[in-house]
């Protein structure tokens, strides 16, 4: 049965100080350490980020799905170190067993799919624990909220109690909480403006629905996404639809490759439809990496560039 978000953290405040074993809820299975793992493997960026933030590199032993996707900074890089990526998109079992793992954080669709090689049913039998990325549980389990927050807070929190670094995610939620609070004092009042994210796709727009964590950003900002009746986390809808909902502003998914976000703003400005919209006309619009819109610390950064590009006059 899945626990209530606030009674997860209830339970996970009654096991901080690891004397007991840590029970939590993850993506509806019961997940216990009985000490903090050593030889973690993680799978893309943005969950990559978020062991970066709580500094568990030294239980780290390998990362998965990186340069096959994505271009990383100098900077991503320089805190990664020698850690070896296992994978450059997703990993195999054999890839994954090779580094004798003992923890694997990934997600749906993030390093996993359903019915694939790699799995946490699969894993378990290896000593291998998996902690699910909770925005990807839509995808095993229809009964979830929709996206909050809470996405990025209670994960980081949880990743706290099984590391055993309960004070360091707690010092970090309470920042973004009081980051984002403060955004949401200088847009009140606003009318929300109605927010379009263009991921990719050309025939069918890729974009975001109500169980993905951009439907909580766009709200956090001040905004309202044309998208949040989409009954999916990510997923493709027609132009038709996006159009005769005429988005004020546009999220330009910039995966800094060789076309870069400019070229999606090129192709709205020559679509019949969308070339209407008031967004596309007034050329109102942010560019945000990927793992500024997947669950990780660049969300909070994210919504302050998306909220002052929104309401610059609030700043």
């Amino acid at each position: 049965m899945r626990l209530p978000a606030c009674l997860c953290l209830a339970v996970f405040a009654c096991c901080q100080a690891m004397a007991e074993p840590v029970t939590i809820e993850n993506c509806g299975r019961e997940l216990v350490f009985d000490a903090p793992p050593e030889r973690a493997v993680i799978a893309d960026l943005n969950m990559t980020e978020m062991a970066f933030a709580l500094g568990l590199q030294p239980s780290m032993v390998g990362v998965t799905g990186l340069t096959g996707w994505y271009k990383v900074s100098p900077e991503f890089m320089d805190e990664l170190g020698d850690i070896p990526e296992l994978a450059p998109k997703y990993p195999s079992l054999e890839n994954l067993l090779a580094a004798e793992p003992d923890f694997f954080m990934s997600g749906w669709y993030y390093g996993m799919e359903p019915g694939g090689e790699v799995t946490p049913d699969t894993l378990e039998p290896y000593g291998v624990t998996t902690f699910v990325l909770t925005e990807s549980c839509i995808h095993v389990d229809d009964d979830r909220p929709v996206a909050s927050m809470d996405l990025l807070y209670d994960d980081m929190i949880a990743l706290g109690l099984i590391f055993d670094r309960s004070d360091e995610a707690e010092a970090l939620v309470a920042d973004w909480r009081r980051r984002i609070d403060a955004i949401a004092e200088a847009t009140a009042g606003r009318e929300p403006l109605r927010v379009f994210l263009y991921d990719s796709g050309e025939e069918r727009p890729f974009t975001s629905g109500r169980y993905a964590i951009p439907n909580a950003m766009i709200g956090a900002a001040g905004g309202v996404n044309v998208m949040a009746d989409m009954d999916t986390s990510w997923g493709r809808t027609s132009w038709e639809t996006v159009a005769v909902r005429d988005p004020e502003f546009l999220i330009l998914l910039d995966y800094e490759d060789d076309a870069g976000y400019l070229a999606r703003l090129d192709f709205l400005k020559q679509h019949p439809a969308m070339s209407q919209t008031r967004a596309v006309i007034n050329e109102r619009f942010v560019p945000l990496r990927y793992a500024e819109l997947t669950p990780g610390p660049a969300n909070v950064e994210a919504i302050e560039k998306l909220a002052r590009a929104m309401y610059p006059d609030a700043f």
